[in-house]
Formats: structure tokens, sequence, C-alpha cells
């Protein structure tokens, strides 16, 4: 009986490294193929992987929190095998000049896709090299799953209604809506006395937001909580201020090690501080307008279930700037400048792993609506530490929202690559002079910061002025 051996891989763009955040098995464990064995996180994100074996774990090689390069070994498997897909992936590793050991498989793979989570139910979340998914035990178990053990009492409340009825009619036919196991969007499960049912993603939300998903009023199709649900109970304030003072600790140093996101941010950082001269700009700009308008796109039709907010408007109004102001959307070479004519929208997330910036690839080419959606998804999937490498590549111009924490404005640094981020400060009323008069008008401070290598003062002028003049009367978007 063999022992194969995996090692781990490289999860996307060349990344050397990585922690063993959590292992999902243990010595002694029977596992299958595709089963997700570890939870991994690199300098940019949290990565599950499977296994390309089938059979008892013999060895844990590596410790939850170590930190090791790509290609070490981490897990021995004795006995079973990999799957067809899995040994083809071996064999290409293999020709490449991978090494083996025992019966040892380097498998190809990717970082976790940020599709919907409708496809991944229906489909399932398949890692390229490890063909389609069988009976896996994953955090994210199809509603067509197994019965599961009795750790998971919510799964066996989602799962019962799709087993009741195998046969549903497809799409169109009548009767094919699912029923309920509970009155959706009336009362939350403390009132009903129900369990709380929702997926282990939606559970996660809720840590990383500090919400009870008891208080939560469910809208699911079968009563279950959704990401919508869990963002409507718990505002911005409520995620990132503290909301009691702790006690002081007990030890009178604490030591945190410099590794994954920390030390890529703080990297990144210092490079840019450091490489590229910034020179910063500030506007007051009259917001009000801008939240009529976002008010009324609440009430619109058009974006039923659409999260609607000022930074969508900020968003449109930098897409249209750089339209008017290219070099702003430039990168910098010792040889040369590149003038991008697309933009890769990077919006700065604080998550509970640090400072994420996911972008929007090709916004310029999105309608309103569909940049909503675009905006809500990378956000969701930041804070959900599901934001893959490619995922933060190739950004062209950055937003950095500082007014969800109360402040007014801020000089942000650049991101690395890039040669202009903008700082939305909070959005207040405050009195403000309309037509002689002093009226009470919503006021933000539009802040910027710009690569003076690439970026003159009369470019980042006319770019920021262009910007706050679409955040003060957002109908010039119709132009």
């Amino acid at each position: 009986m063999s022992d194969s051996l995996f090692r781990l891989p490289d999860v996307g763009e060349g990344l050397t490294e990585a922690e063993i955040v959590s292992w999902r098995v243990a010595a002694g464990d029977t596992i299958e193929v595709n089963q997700v064995i570890v939870e991994i996180e690199t300098a940019k994100s949290l990565v599950e992987l499977p296994s390309p074996f089938g059979g008892v774990v013999g060895e844990l090689m590596v410790s939850e929190g170590m930190t090791v390069e790509v290609g070490t070994p981490i897990i021995r498997v004795t006995g079973g095998g990999a799957s067809a897909s899995a040994s083809a992936s071996a064999s290409a590793s293999a020709d490449a000049g991978s090494q083996q050991v025992v019966a040892e498989v380097t498998p190809a793979v990717q970082a976790e896709p940020a599709a919907p989570e409708e496809a991944e139910e229906a489909a399932g979340a398949v890692l390229v090299g490890y063909g389609t998914k069988g009976h896996v035990t994953s955090r994210r178990r199809p509603r067509s799953a197994p019965a599961p053990t009795p750790s998971t009492p919510v799964s066996r409340a989602v799962a019962a209604p799709a087993a009741a009825a195998p046969s549903a009619p497809t799409s169109g036919a009548t009767g094919a809506a699912p029923v309920a196991t509970r009155p959706v969007g009336h009362s939350s499960p403390a009132v009903t006395g129900l369990p709380v049912i929702a997926k282990p993603p939606i559970r996660k939300l809720a840590k990383d937001l500090d919400v009870n998903l008891n208080e939560v009023t469910p809208t699911g199709l079968i009563g279950d909580i959704t990401r919508d649900d869990v963002i409507r109970h718990a505002s911005q304030a409520k995620v990132f201020h503290n909301i009691e003072t702790p006690q002081w600790a007990d030890e009178r140093e604490e030591r945190i090690p410099v590794k994954g996101v920390r030390k890529q941010i703080a990297k990144a950082m210092v490079s840019s501080a450091f490489t590229a001269p910034h020179v910063g700009l500030f506007v007051d700009v009259d917001a009000s307008r801008t939240m009529e308008f976002v008010k009324r796109l609440k009430g619109s039709a058009d974006f039923v279930g659409v999260r609607v907010s000022p930074l969508l408007i900020l968003a449109k109004a930098i897409i249209w700037a750089v339209r008017r102001n290219p070099m702003v959307n430039s990168a910098w070479t010792d040889t040369e400048i590149i003038v991008r004519n697309y933009v890769n929208l990077g919006i700065a997330a604080a998550t509970p792993r640090g400072l994420l910036v996911p972008n929007v690839k090709e916004a310029q080419s999105m309608t309103l609506r569909e940049l909503a959606i675009a905006l809500e998804n990378l956000t969701l999937t930041a804070r959900e530490g599901r934001t893959s490498p490619a995922d933060m590549a190739n950004g062209t111009i950055t937003i950095t929202n500082i007014g969800v924490f109360g402040m007014d404005t801020g000089t942000p640094i650049l991101n690395p690559g890039e040669v202009a981020i903008v700082a939305l400060g909070t959005i207040k009323q405050k009195p403000w002079v309309v037509d002689g008069e002093v009226r009470p008008r919503f006021v933000t401070t539009l802040g910027a910061s710009f690569d003076h290598r690439v970026v003159d003062g009369d470019v980042a002028s006319r770019f920021l002025a262009d910007v706050a003049a679409i955040v003060e009367e957002p109908a010039l978007l119709l132009d």
C-alpha cells in the first residue's frame, strides 16, 4: 500500500509561500478525492485546498500557524489513490519537472473563483485539475447533498426541502417555486423559535460583522438568511467601531508575527511611499443632489435588490473624470509611461485580515446598475476572505471610502502600480452658502493623492474638479 505526499501548490500568480490556517482533517481520518483538507492564507487571500487523493490520513506534516514555501510536503495519505483528473494533472506536473516522492502528486490548483453562490451550488466549486465534485465534505454543502452529520443542524434544515422534492419541475413549469420552511421576511429566528438557516459564508460574514443571526430577519426562498439580510442588519459604524472598551490585557506586550496580508501591505506601502513622490489635493463638495439621486435609485424598480450608496456615484464620477484626464489612469516605469484606456477600479476594503484592494475589471464599460452589483460583490467577497489574487491584480485607479469611519478626509498612499487614489470623506449636513443664503446641505470632502512623476498639478486639479462636479450634480453623467 503506497503513501502519497501532497505538496503545497502555487495557488496563483507565482506566490512563493502560504500559512497553514486550519486543518479540516486529522491523522487517521478517511478522506475522499476532492475533500477539502486544509485552509491556507497567502499574501493575498484565503484558499481551501481539496485533496487529490483518497485514503487514510497518515500524517499532517505542517502545524497550523506555520508558514511554508510552495512545494513543501504538508500531508501524507496512505492507500487509495488520485482521481482520474487528479492523476492527469499529476502526470502533467511530473512532465514539467516536478519531483515525486513515493506516489506523490503535485496538482494544479487555482484560488477559489469568485463566482455567484448559485453557480457554485449548481455545478460545484471545481478547482482546475480536480474534475467535477462528487461527495465532498466542505463548508459549501449543495442542497442535494446526503444527510449531514449531527454537528450541522443548519444544513439539515436547508437540505430537507430539496430532498423532499427531487423531481421538482424545471424553470417555466407550474409549481416550481420552493416551499419556504418559515414565513419569509417577517420574523427573526429569535421570534419564531425556528433554527437559523444560513450558508457557511453567510455565517462567517455575520461573525466578521458582529451580527447575531438569531436577530436577523430572513428573506431567502426557504427562509434562509441572505447576504443582504446580514448587511442590512449591520451598519457600517457597527462593523468597524469598537462597541465596548475592553479591559487591559494581562500581558504587558503582545507580539504579532508579520506575515500573510500584513506583510504584503507593509511591503507595498513602503515601496509606494518611498518610490512615488506623492502630492495631495482636497476639495469640499455639496453632495446634496448625490444623496437625492441615491434615494431615487433605491426606489427604482431597476435597482431592486441592488445595494446603492454614494460610493457608487463617486465610482461613476471617477470613471467619467478618467476619460477626460487619462494621465491619472497611467502607470510609471523607468523607461515609459503607460496610459491605460480602460479602468480597473480598485476599492480599498477593510477586512478582518487587513486592507485589501480588489478591483472591478473593465468598469468603464459597465452601466450604473452593473457597477453597483460589481462593487457589492467585490466588497462582500473581500470581507468573507474569498478575494483571489487575480481580483487584486492589474488595478488602474483606486477609491478609499474613509467616510464610513466618520473621517472628513485624508491623504491616502497610492496603490503600487497606480498614479492616483481618491478618498471619500463622510457625508453630513453642514451650513453651506446657496444663492447668498446659509442653508443646511449634505457636504463631503474629497481627498486625492497623485504620483507627481506622472500627474502634473494642473492635470490633478482638473481631474479632482471633474469628480467633484459629478458628486455635486450627478445629472452631468447623462452628457
